[in-house]
């Protein structure tokens, strides 16, 4: 806990009175107990308990007194203000992401420029214990939306919704950065949010969906299928409702992908990069899913 910022989550628990009333479990206990389950893939408060009583020592020496039980785990997680964690998770962001500013993006050297992924995870809970938190087929989940800078793998924001809260709704709410480029799948595919990152002065990289209408406006031919592209198009859209939403013109990269043999078509709105450049780009988008994990 040599890195811990104590004294930034001591003013966090003073500001939102977070030991009021704290008998066995005060806040900085109730947060090493919710680390220690993270790192140690723990799925529920009583594995974070058991573990911890069968290394009382070592829980000690961790900073944590006294291992709690997991009914008191869950009464502190109903009672404690969560903008005590989520102030001392956005200050951590904040001080982590400049280290990693200039890490490069394997197979992407674009220096200075901001390039994030936009995923979601679906975690099942108890529909009893959190009755907002409605899902498919009568069961409870949370969605988590995170945005995931690239560089270091480390998130911007993470949105929280119920479970039927559709990917490409995110983007009704996120506010994304000037000249940045995002890369997602193709379930954030909304011609109308897309349309406003484009306004903004955004880049995206997705995947097409299928079937798309469109027409071909300008074909670039100095391409190398040797890497794995075998297209590069300027399109534009001729169906009326994808016209209306979106009125400019697109870019397709088509990328043959040997391992799976197949042709992956992606979508974009930046016209400056290379080719191989913005399949690269599509390509870390996975860097996500380990984020997941």
């Amino acid at each position: 806990m040599t890195y811990f910022p104590r004294w930034v989550f001591e003013v966090v628990v003073e500001k939102y009175n977070g030991d009021f009333h704290a008998k066995n479990l005060n806040s900085y206990s109730h947060c090493l107990h919710l680390m220690f389950g993270q790192m140690a893939g723990c799925k529920s408060l009583k594995d974070i308990a058991l573990v911890l009583r069968s290394i009382k020592k070592a829980a000690y020496h961790l900073g944590i007194p006294t291992v709690v039980d997991p009914s008191s785990l869950s009464k502190a997680n109903e009672v404690r203000d969560y903008r005590i964690f989520e102030e001392l998770v956005m200050w951590l962001i904040r001080k982590v992401r400049p280290m990693y500013a200039k890490e490069d993006i394997p197979d992407v050297h674009l220096p200075g420029w901001e390039i994030f992924a936009i995923d979601s995870t679906t975690i099942p809970c108890s529909i009893k214990l959190a009755e907002w938190a409605l899902g498919k087929y009568s069961k409870g989940g949370v969605k988590m939306h995170p945005v995931l800078d690239l560089r270091g793998s480390i998130p911007d924001s993470i949105y929280i919704t119920d479970s039927r809260y559709h990917d490409s709704n995110y983007l009704d709410v996120y506010e994304t950065y000037k000249w940045a480029i995002y890369t997602m799948n193709k379930a954030y595919v909304d011609l109308d949010a897309l349309y406003r990152m484009t306004e903004n002065e955004t880049y995206f990289v997705t995947r097409a969906k299928t079937p798309m209408k469109y027409e071909v406006v300008e074909t670039n031919y100095n391409i190398n299928d040797l890497v794995g592209i075998v297209g590069d198009k300027t399109i534009r859209f001729t169906g009326y409702a994808s016209r209306k939403k979106y009125p400019k013109d697109l870019r397709i990269v088509e990328f043959y992908d040997a391992e799976k043999e197949e042709v992956i078509t992606f979508l974009t709105n930046n016209f400056k990069l290379g080719p191989l450049v913005i399949a690269n780009i599509y390509r870390n988008r996975w860097q996500i899913e380990s984020f997941f994990k």
